[in-house]
């Protein structure tokens, strides 16, 4: 391999990018607004809940439960309701999710020490966020109702008698519960994985379809040298998105970043080199830049964003879907970003994902020299 044959496809390959002005701005502008657009608008964050309470009994007591809805950050009393109709139609009008039913006997159980039962209603048209509502509904009934025993054992016995179990939960990593830094380090890599395929599927077969081909081939170059050549130009390319999309994640959705910087640099550049390899290796496999750009599209878009853990755990997919993840690189690089950005955790974790995109990087990149060497015969 020569040096000077390969900076001279690297030379020209950048001239070309830098030529290319409209494509050149697209591809470091569309980084950022995927990762605005996804990062404000994908948010697992589930509170301010829209609620309609129908407060049968009318007593202390059931105000007492109210104040507890109204004062938590998950719920947002949008009125009282005098039956069930309006609950109904508020659901179905998807006005409100959640329906807080106060039977008329519940003062009256509550006073006596008996167990007194609150109706909830929620729309489970999205069975996600049902689940999560419902899990904050209980917590917000259960500890009025701890609280409440508590003090009516009190009165009764003239002492202050403390719960019997004291939970003092404690969050690691995320320790405020937003969904922002759980989602936007695992959508850096997503975006990368889709621009960096995306960027050289197209620059083989569109040398087939201009018809500068055949000057490639009139000349000494191997099929090493066009392919690392064309790569190293688009890599300064993908790292300037790189750079980009992580000072947006840190400075403008405050992301904590709390592992090595280098680890971070050196898993980027490690994924960017194989997923850049793999669009030149789909686009020497064609010479339609449209089928280029439709196999680059299903192979980096789909894999990345459902198959990668970036927002559905792979733990809840299916046995054969949890196999098949294994040879998405989104994975790992995902993995790692998440670990690096939340966990801090360095190479003694993160070896084996690192280790997968090392091998996945020289695996693509011997494929697309041998299909370019296919083509070039």
């Amino acid at each position: 391999m020569s040096y000077r044959r390969l900076h001279a496809v690297f030379v020209k390959e950048l001239h070309h990018i830098v030529r290319d002005a409209l494509s050149l701005g697209m591809a470091l502008a569309v980084p950022v607004m995927m990762l605005l657009l996804y990062g404000y608008a994908l948010s697992l964050d589930v509170d301010h809940v829209p609620t309609l309470i129908y407060d049968q009994d009318g007593t202390q007591a059931s105000r007492d439960l109210i104040r507890q809805f109204q004062g938590s950050k998950y719920f947002e009393v949008r009125g009282f309701a005098d039956g069930y109709g309006p609950i109904e139609r508020g659901i179905d009008r998807n006005d409100i999710i959640m329906g807080l039913v106060i039977p008329r006997d519940y003062s009256r159980k509550v006073g006596q020490g008996h167990d007194a039962t609150v109706q909830i209603l929620l729309d489970g048209s999205d069975s996600n966020t049902a689940s999560i509502v419902l899990g904050y509904a209980d917590t917000v009934v259960r500890d009025y109702s701890v609280n409440l025993r508590a003090s009516m054992l009190n009165r009764r016995g003239g002492e202050h008698s403390p719960p019997p179990v004291d939970a003092r939960l404690r969050v690691w990593y995320n320790s405020s519960l937003e969904s922002k830094n759980y989602v936007v380090p695992g959508l850096i890599a997503v975006i990368l994985q889709i621009i960096a395929a995306l960027l050289t599927s197209l620059t083989i077969a569109r040398e087939w379809e201009m018809g500068t081909m055949e000057q490639l081939l009139s000349t000494p170059l191997r099929p090493t040298e066009i392919v690392l050549g064309k790569m190293m130009a688009y890599f300064v390319v993908g790292l300037a998105d790189a750079i980009v999309a992580l000072l947006v994640g840190l400075f403008v959705f405050t992301v904590p970043l709390r592992g090595s910087l280098l680890l971070l640099a050196v898993s980027i550049c490690t994924f960017l080199f194989g997923a850049l390899c793999w669009g030149i290796f789909v686009s020497a496999a064609t010479k339609s830049q449209l089928q280029a750009y439709q196999i680059g599209l299903l192979t980096s878009f789909l894999p990345a964003f459902l198959l990668s853990g970036f927002v559905y755990a792979i733990e809840t997919m299916p046995t054969v879907i949890q196999v098949i993840t294994y040879i998405v690189p989104a994975r790992y690089v995902v993995t790692i970003m998440k670990g690096i950005f939340l966990k801090g955790v360095g190479l003694n974790v993160l070896w084996g994902q690192l280790g997968f995109l090392a091998l996945y990087a020289v695996l693509v990149f011997l494929w697309a020299t041998r299909k370019m060497n296919q083509k070039l015969v």
